[in-house]
């Protein structure tokens, strides 16, 4: 996939690019008397952060790791590896005799796949100074036996962007329900606007966000992790229906968007030549502050009141590797990572906007990312990406399938038959 591909898509250092940057000793305090074996814990001790992070996002773990070492709870340094050496030398990285302590990567799927092999570090007793925290993040940040194995650091989320000057323009109103949501798609058509852009061009993992948000709107996000772990079938009459709901949207897609990555998209909505697009905050990583002030969004619109409301919010942060050497220190510096000011400075000196993870970590001081702050900690569940709920492997079984969809929406149970088979290969190796 391109750079701008779903599993790392520049997401700890970048959002909305143009705007701006994004009680420690309590928390620090708390994990290193809680670790270790019941003694006193030793403090000190070197620990290794592998990272994938480069640039600006490199310069806010820099200064992350500069302050950690400032606390006397340990020393820290930073071993920076390009992104696609780190994705495939992670494995080899956490069974080594002696690996890296901690790690830059995401929660999800990935994660909880190496907990099972025993790779990671309990981290539980970190999250017990973690009180503030959403359960939708301790959720996320929770292994398939019950244990704490992720510290998040910061997220983004996805809805419908759209300016906020063309809907004046256009005299339509967010819409909250999909019944709305298909009056305004309908509204827009009549006034010669294409309603919904799309970027599928060699971009295709964008479809990858209707399915999962309307997976979730429908039959919840525990049916939808467990579709993308292998649990659930494609060809599964609950998947039909999601395919059924999204072919009512499809006549309002731009038809251009076939044939465009999601970059054109994005100008081709920013220029007022579609109405919205589903979208994560990386769509303004190039955009010019004063049209950035004019962006606004919408979530992704309630289907049945009655299922759970979850929300796409790619998380970023560490584990750790269950062989460290240095387990007090280690999880003293997760600790750190996990507080107000580490997130805050992290965000500080980093680039663009992002949400720190922490709930009460000041973001930028801006509408916009209020309001994304605020829909995140009020969702009931927090879902990834299709490729962080499942694995880089499944993802080009979803390209396929929701491309062929989208030109071919009257063949569903022919393209779910053939995902289900395709996944099936990708799930027995």
């Amino acid at each position: 996939m391109s750079d701008f591909d779903p599993s790392r898509r520049r997401l700890l250092g970048l959002g909305l690019a143009g705007v701006g940057a994004l009680s420690a000793g309590p928390l620090l305090s708390a994990c290193a008397s809680s670790a270790g074996t019941g003694g006193t814990p030793t403090t000190g001790g070197a620990v290794t952060l592998q990272s994938n992070l480069t640039g600006a996002a490199k310069a806010g773990v820099e200064k992350l790791i500069a302050d950690f070492n400032k606390l006397g709870k340990g020393t820290a340094s930073l071993n920076t590896v390009a992104t696609e050496i780190f994705r495939t030398q992670l494995p080899t990285y956490l069974s080594s005799a002696n690996p890296p302590d901690l790690y830059t990567w995401y929660a999800g799927s990935v994660a909880n796949a190496y907990s099972e092999k025993n790779l990671l570090l309990d981290v539980s007793d970190v999250w017990q100074g973690m009180g503030d925290y959403p359960q939708s993040l301790r959720t996320l940040a929770t292994d398939a036996a019950g244990k704490q194995v992720f510290v998040p650091m910061n997220n983004y989320w996805w809805g419908f962007f759209y300016r906020k000057s063309n809907f004046a323009k256009w005299g339509v109103q967010p819409p909250k329900t999909w019944a709305e949501f298909m009056t305004l798609c309908e509204t827009l058509k009549s006034k010669g606007i294409p309603p919904i852009g799309i970027g599928l061009g060699d971009t295709p993992w964008v479809a990858s966000a209707w399915f999962d948000y309307l997976n979730i709107r429908i039959n919840g996000a525990p049916f939808h992790r467990e579709l993308l772990a292998g649990k659930q079938r494609f060809d599964d009459p609950k998947v039909k229906a999601v395919f059924t709901k999204w072919r009512e949207a499809l006549p309002y897609f731009d038809p251009k968007g076939k044939a465009y990555p999601f970059q054109e998209a994005t100008t081709a909505l920013l220029a007022g030549k579609t109405g919205m697009f589903l979208i994560g905050t990386f769509l303004a990583d190039a955009t010019a502050k004063d049209v950035v002030e004019d962006l606004d969004f919408f979530q992704f619109p309630i289907i049945d009141p009655a299922v759970p409301v979850a929300e796409e919010a790619p998380t970023d942060g560490f584990f750790a590797s269950a062989k460290s050497a240095n387990p007090t220190a280690t999880k003293a510096l997760l600790a750190y990572a996990a507080s107000v000011e580490a997130q805050e400075s992290y965000v500080a000196n980093s680039s663009g906007i992002i949400l720190p993870a922490h709930p009460k970590a000041k973001a930028a001081d801006m509408p916009l990312v209020a309001k994304g702050k605020a829909m995140l900690a009020g969702a009931a569940e927090l879902t990834q990406f299709f490729n962080r709920d499942s694995s880089d492997a499944l993802q080009p079984t979803a390209d396929t399938a929701l491309t062929r969809f989208i030109d071919k929406p009257d063949q569903i149970d022919a393209i779910l038959a053939e995902w289900q088979k395709n996944a099936e290969k990708v799930f027995k190796g």
